[in-house]
């Protein structure tokens, strides 16, 4: 059985935070190692950061965030309905290149095992994330 839980969030930085402590709850209820919900609750900011600095000029707009469990799986989805960008165009950053941004979606492919970011210009980004729980061997 997959249980879910939705939140609409108002898309400013203040509640990010909300954001990953509930995402941090949900992944410890799933079973995740304290190292692995740290990295989830890294590349959930990540995703959040990236909505509210890029994806509406409007400064009321609201953005969805899903957390589904359920067989071993944690599953993130992270909407908007903002500007969107054209993913075909995004370019890995080159690392030891000092740059400033543009560091987010790399940092979430890094930490997550499924990213699969779907965008255009004009209609939005969803970005959905996965981690799966590992058996520890003892």
């Amino acid at each position: 059985m997959t249980e879910v839980l939705k939140i609409n969030v108002p898309g400013k930085a203040e509640y990010v935070g909300t954001v990953r402590l509930a995402t941090a709850h949900v992944a410890s209820y799933a079973g995740f190692d304290i190292d692995t919900v740290e990295d989830i609750k890294v590349a959930i900011s990540e995703a959040c950061t990236n909505i509210i600095c890029h994806a509406h000029e409007n400064p009321n707009f609201v953005y969805d965030v899903v957390l589904e469990v359920g067989g071993n799986v944690l599953t993130i989805t992270v909407k908007d309905d903002g500007a969107g960008f054209g993913i075909e165009e995004y370019v890995t950053p080159v690392l030891g290149e000092l740059q400033v941004g543009g560091l987010g979606i790399f940092i979430i492919r890094a930490l997550m095992d499924e990213v699969d970011i779907q965008s255009e210009p004009g209609t939005g980004t969803n970005i959905r994330m996965t981690k799966h729980l590992q058996s520890i061997a003892v």
